[in-house]
């Protein structure tokens, strides 16, 4: 079965004119501008991937039996497509992405897609919607790479038949402009995951899942919700969806660590790496909810942060449950959140060295 695969291109007969697209770039919120073009790469067992194309996006046609819409075997990904300072157009990480794509699809009893396949996908689709990056700081190009069973058949087992797409969307910023830490709820009522199952697979059904405890946090004047373990519903996993990092006056920072029922991060691996390279110490281990309050009140925690490929780094300013509230530090960014940002999205942007070689540039 092939590892990579020729696409073809099938430009889109009616794209959005140049003036209106250009005029929706002004504004284009998070999640809602779609680019013109997709692409698809479809799956059968015996013969592999094949039918790898760029086209227009368009609605797809299911049959009301596919095995996605009775047994939700389905994964997704997200990314983004950055303007560089000097012209260029850039991805970060995006051999991670396509890492966790496949570990997803294990997970799900589903084929992987081979590496190249994915790079080459999101890298062709990025390069024929280049004009739909926003020109406003924030602006970014937003990739959503999925795969979902679309075998029609009832039955429960893995199918045979499965669909890879990539659809894009342009971007701004995914919380408000003028906020300046996020507020979140603690879910005292409803678990992620449990040790076991999906948590470390980015399906659809974990946010499924999720919903309820957000419209929850919602309720409660929140941005987002925070879950705590399923067995004891004491330790800080994660948020519904970006992970944790909590910021020590003695120079320590302590991330909830990686045990299967949370999502193995790529702007989490990445903030670890940027700490270190400050010279502070970064422990991966459990972090308690009620020390979470008291290290808050007491001064012992001056920051939280919150990170995620949409949001990228943002503060935690205020956390609300049923028992009570508390304020982390001021209530908006310190130091070392603004810091981590600052360095974080001056990489993804060509503004500053990448010592890492994190950020793979595209034309």
């Amino acid at each position: 079965m092939a590892d990579t695969l020729d696409f073809g291109f099938h430009p889109n007969p009616d794209p959005m004119p140049a003036d209106e697209r250009a005029e929706r770039l002004k504004d284009p919120g998070f999640g809602t501008l779609f680019t013109d073009h997709m692409a698809m790469v479809r799956y059968t067992e015996g013969k592999g991937w094949h039918d790898a194309e760029i086209s227009a996006r368009r609605a797809l046609s299911l049959d009301p039996a596919a095995a996605v819409l009775h047994y939700a075997q389905e994964i997704f990904e997200g990314m983004k497509a950055y303007k560089q300072a000097d012209g260029a157009i850039a991805l970060f990480r995006p051999e991670e992405n396509a890492r966790r794509f496949q570990r997803s699809a294990e997970r799900m009893a589903m084929p992987e897609l081979p590496e190249q396949i994915f790079l080459d996908s999101i890298t062709r689709l990025t390069e024929v919607e280049r004009d739909w990056i926003p020109p406003q700081e924030g602006g970014a190009l937003y990739l959503r790479p999925f795969m979902f069973a679309s075998e029609a058949f009832l039955g429960v087992r893995p199918a045979k038949e499965y669909l890879y797409l990539v659809i894009a969307c342009s971007v701004g910023s995914y919380f408000k402009a003028d906020a300046p830490a996020v507020t979140i709820w603690a879910s005292q009522n409803y678990s992620r995951a449990a040790p076991g199952g999906t948590g470390a697979a980015k399906c659809g059904g974990n946010y499924a899942a999720s919903l309820p405890a957000q419209a929850e946090a919602i309720e409660a004047g929140c941005d987002q919700v925070v879950f705590l373990d399923a067995a004891e519903k004491r330790w800080v996993e994660e948020l519904g969806g970006m992970n944790l990092f909590f910021v020590f006056d003695n120079g320590e920072v302590v991330t909830p660590p990686l045990t299967g029922t949370i999502l193995p991060g790529i702007t989490r691996a990445s903030l670890i790496q940027l700490l270190r390279d400050e010279g502070l110490t970064v422990r991966e281990e459990p972090y308690a909810f009620e020390d979470w309050r008291k290290d808050s009140e007491s001064g012992r925690l001056l920051e939280t942060m919150a990170c995620g490929t949409a949001a990228v780094v943002t503060a935690v300013g205020t956390v609300k449950s049923a028992d009570g509230d508390f304020t982390i530090g001021t209530g908006g960014p310190g130091q070392i959140t603004r810091k981590m940002r600052d360095r974080l999205v001056n990489i993804q942007r060509g503004e500053a060295p990448d010592p890492h070689g994190w950020v793979k540039h595209i034309g």
